[in-house]
């Protein structure tokens, strides 16, 4: 698997990375829904060759940032030199490229949520107790983000880090994130999702996720077995807000070869629960 784009990569197998699919971003998104009063065009342009730029191209020249993000040269040319004078792209020659200011962009959202602080040292402890990487992530659309990562090591083929994205519907978080949702809302996620087999492992039958989700529900903690990716096993549990509502969730992850779902279960996810409990028992407070 390859990463795709986002403020920290995005995983592109699961693919929202390609060309194509950073196209929709402006022209064509823009094209296909009709703006309303309320719509400012350009601003959406604007965000378009930003997310144009990941891990894969992380410097281009004005032709290949206007492909990317589906306008023309003078319209991708206008939108550069204005962050460029904003300080939020930098020009190299004939390259243009981010600069690290873009990450105050990020670094506003994550300020916003009062588990930030609340969660990394619990995180840390539980990281040290388990010997597995802990994550925490955010339902955005059909795929999980990572907000928060303590990891142990490599397990996954890909680099995960903050504003990484991974699908909701074959990840423990994201499977906790969706049961977190009402039922109508599930069938929505469900339809939306490219629900690929990214393993011989991964379920894809949309009702057999939809009853696999409503357990999560039920148990309150999520276990997916080598569906994202051979030899990785993770479980997962919600992280809620004083109203009761799932607003993040708290995994371990592991190599299989070293961990075995079942000691997932037994051994895991105790510690899991206690860690989980204690951020909600927090969030309470905020």
């Amino acid at each position: 698997m390859t990463q795709h784009p986002s403020a920290g990569g995005k995983p592109a197998g699961i693919d929202a990375g390609s060309p194509g699919a950073a196209r929709v971003s402006a022209g064509a998104e823009s094209d296909a829904v009709k703006p309303s009063d309320a719509y400012v065009q350009s601003f959406a342009r604007g965000l378009a060759v930003i997310r144009a730029f990941n891990a894969e191209r992380p410097a281009m020249t004005l032709t290949e940032v206007a492909e990317a993000a589906g306008l023309t040269r003078a319209g991708a040319r206008r939108i550069l030199l204005t962050l460029v004078q904003l300080g939020y792209v930098a020009a190299e020659g004939r390259q243009f490229r981010l600069t690290p200011r873009i990450l105050e962009l990020g670094f506003a959202y994550l300020t916003s949520m009062p588990f930030w602080d609340l969660a990394e040292p619990i995180m840390e402890q539980l990281t040290n107790e388990a010997h597995q990487s802990c994550s925490a992530t955010v339902l955005d659309g059909t795929d999980i983000v990572y907000v928060l990562r303590i990891p142990t090591g490599r397990i996954m083929s890909i680099n995960l880090g903050i504003g990484s994205r991974l699908p909701a519907y074959c990840s423990a978080m994201g499977r906790v994130l969706l049961a977190g949702l009402a039922d109508a809302e599930i069938d929505a996620a469900l339809a939306r999702s490219d629900l690929r087999a990214h393993t011989p492992l991964t379920v894809t039958d949309p009702a057999q996720l939809k009853a696999a989700i409503l357990k999560v529900r039920e148990q309150g903690w999520s276990l997916v077995d080598r569906e994202l990716e051979t030899g990785l096993v993770a479980i997962a549990a919600p992280i809620r807000d004083r109203s009761g509502r799932t607003v993040a969730a708290l995994n371990l992850s592991g190599q299989a070869h070293l961990v075995t779902a079942r000691q997932m279960q037994d051994e895991l996810l105790p510690l899991l629960s206690r860690a989980a409990e204690r951020i909600n028992d927090l969030m309470k407070r905020v």
